[in-house]
């Protein structure tokens, strides 16, 4: 037996709680700037870090404080996103995550997890710190897309028609994983197809279900994530990437993802990714435009619900190592936005 519970419409939710005029300014900057660095018009390194999953909010805005404070240090050479993971795919069974479950304990009280998730995404912006996610099931972007500045497609889903058309209307950089048993021609093929435009169903903003036609997302790439078996992050994985999605037709920049299969859940294992990475970059690699880091105020699954994280001081380490080894960047792309 199912049972269906209506939810208020995306319309109520941004109407309830909206962005303010200076946050929706905000977020169009941190588009704008990811943009930039994926046409190599930025020269800043990106990094993507943060928990694997949010399932507490007054812990996520602690680790948002100290990644502020971070950024203002760093952001001449690097511009620093939160993680900001509200839904969870599983391959079985699991906790879906803090939009469908706030409260933990199997009630899936997904109004109130929208509700919560929102309200943290206003707060963090608010704080300007730039926001990815994964986009996991396409009725729920509606409430939180406008808020977002990067977004995922996952492993389990980059295969998935639904996700590519999903992809292919947002309004933000979106990177798509490779599948979990490495092979990234699938990631490739939706990246490629979320930039034409295409025709699909969808929900507006008033909750009624449309038919929705999109002009496709320029600014798609591929995010490689390593596989259950080994790491796609070396010289030699990276190139042959580079390689498969040229004769695709495509010619984007990569992120590389440095926990996952490209640490096999060691979070130990996420600083050799992460310096590898750099080291490609140093040797001329301009098509890595960064990496994705699954780090928490403590080490392991100590705070993580999810899978284990760097703690915070690694973190912190690794990203002012980089900050002393890679060049300046420009000035002009890096000006504080005016409000």
């Amino acid at each position: 037996m199912s049972f269906f519970t209506p939810l208020p419409t995306p319309e109520t939710v941004h109407s309830n709680l909206p962005l303010s005029q200076k946050q929706r300014v905000m977020v169009s900057h941190f588009r704008t700037t990811a943009e930039h660095i994926m046409r190599g018009e930025d020269e800043r390194l990106i990094i993507a870090t943060g928990p694997c999953s949010i399932h507490d909010t007054e812990i996520a805005l602690e680790y948002a404080v100290r990644l502020k404070e971070l950024s203002n240090k760093v952001s001449d050479r690097i511009f620093l996103i939160m993680r900001v993971f509200l839904e969870k795919p599983r391959t079985q069974f699991g906790w879906k995550g803090f939009l469908y479950d706030p409260y933990l304990d199997g009630s899936y009280e997904i109004e109130k997890g929208l509700i919560a998730s929102r309200e943290l995404l206003i707060k963090l912006t608010e704080m300007e710190v730039p926001i990815a996610t994964e986009f996991l099931d396409p009725a729920l972007t509606p409430y939180t897309q406008d808020a977002i500045t990067w977004g995922i497609i996952g492993a389990r889903t980059s295969t998935s028609q639904i996700h590519r058309q999903m992809a292919s209307h947002l309004p933000m950089p979106i990177g798509f994983k490779n599948e979990t048993d490495g092979n990234f021609d699938h990631a490739i093929c939706g990246a490629l197809a979320a930039r034409h435009p295409q025709a699909s169903v969808g929900i507006n903003h008033e909750g009624k279900i449309s038919s929705l036609k999109t002009s496709g997302n320029p600014y798609t790439h591929l995010v490689l994530r390593g596989s259950h078996e080994s790491p796609n992050y070396e010289h030699l994985a990276v190139s042959e990437a580079i390689h498969r999605q040229r004769l695709y037709g495509l010619n984007s920049r990569l992120l590389i993802d440095c926990a996952h299969g490209n640490s096999q859940k060691d979070p130990k294992k996420q600083p050799l990714a992460f310096c590898s990475v750099l080291e490609q970059i140093e040797e001329g690699n301009h098509l890595l435009m960064g990496m994705m880091l699954e780090s928490h105020l403590q080490g392991g699954n100590a705070l993580s619900i999810t899978d284990p994280c760097i703690d915070w001081k690694t973190t912190e380490e690794l990203i002012l190592y980089a900050h002393r080894t890679l060049p300046k960047a420009s000035s002009s792309q890096y000006e504080p936005v005016q409000n």
